[in-house]
């Protein structure tokens, strides 16, 4: 067969810069380290700010960089290995969950959340918000969205701090027949980027739980992860999610 059109594009500019800013990044700067502005570095490797930004934004896509504000862009830690199942058969905040109930509301849900939950998406649903945090950073933020139709015998009239324990104590009644996990790569949401200390639009990762009882999905938690910081395991097989290695391979799922 013949060379195909994509074996003859060259490669883009910023692609090689951060090859290059990698490479500096591991002999000149070390973790924490801030990095020179963009018009000082633009200046050194010869680019155009343009560029430069694409180079960067794809090094803090990959976990090598952090932007943070007040402070500037740093050189990132080693991402941390962060379980994320399987839950052994559990609803979530039971045992030794690692998450922080912060509050619960009633509130539309998303549309492709009131899809899963088959219920109307005008409709609100009680959305708890929980906060996970490791070695004193907060890693990960969720809002478990749960529907009337699945805690019926909820009581009325709950204060603000009775609410999420209301709806999980009467989640947690339902018998558990299963769960499925789907995860894919997006941008922080204002509120989330807010929970995690990250500038809005930063680069996340989205897991999306959907609880199933008596045949029908009865919650649906959607955890938003720091992709700068996390690496997410799944299952006893130890499949990750990472871009460099370092030595935390022993932090595979429990």
């Amino acid at each position: 067969m013949g060379t195909t059109q994509l074996e003859t594009v060259p490669e883009p500019k910023y692609w090689h810069l951060k090859t290059v800013l990698a490479d500096a990044l591991d002999s000149e700067f070390s973790v924490g380290e801030i990095l020179p502005n963009e018009r000082e570095l633009a200046a050194r490797f010869g680019v155009a700010r343009a560029t430069l930004r694409q180079a960067l934004e794809q090094l803090e896509l990959e976990g090598r960089l952090q932007r943070r504000r007040g402070v500037g862009t740093t050189v990132a830690p080693p991402r941390m290995g962060v379980s994320v199942g399987p839950s052994q058969g559990e609803w979530p905040g039971v045992g030794g969950d690692a998450w922080r109930t912060i509050g619960c509301v009633e509130a539309a849900a998303p549309a492709v959340v009131a899809a899963a939950l088959g219920t109307d998406p005008e409709r609100p649903v009680h959305t708890i918000r929980r906060q996970r945090t490791m070695r004193g950073q907060s890693v990960a933020t969720e809002l478990l969205y749960v529907p009337s139709d699945s805690v019926p015998a909820l009581p009325g009239n709950l204060t603000p701090a009775a609410h999420a324990p209301a709806v999980l104590r009467e989640l947690h009644a339902l018998p558990l027949a299963g769960e499925d996990r789907a995860v894919e790569l997006g941008s922080a949401r204002a509120e989330d980027a807010k929970q995690l200390d990250r500038l809005p639009g930063a680069p996340v990762l989205v897991v999306t739980t959907r609880y199933v009882s008596d045949g029908r999905v009865v919650a649906v938690a959607v955890a938003t992860y720091r992709a700068d910081t996390c690496r997410l395991t799944f299952g006893d097989s130890g499949v990750e999610i990472t871009h460099h290695d370092e030595d935390e391979r022993g932090l595979a799922a429990s």
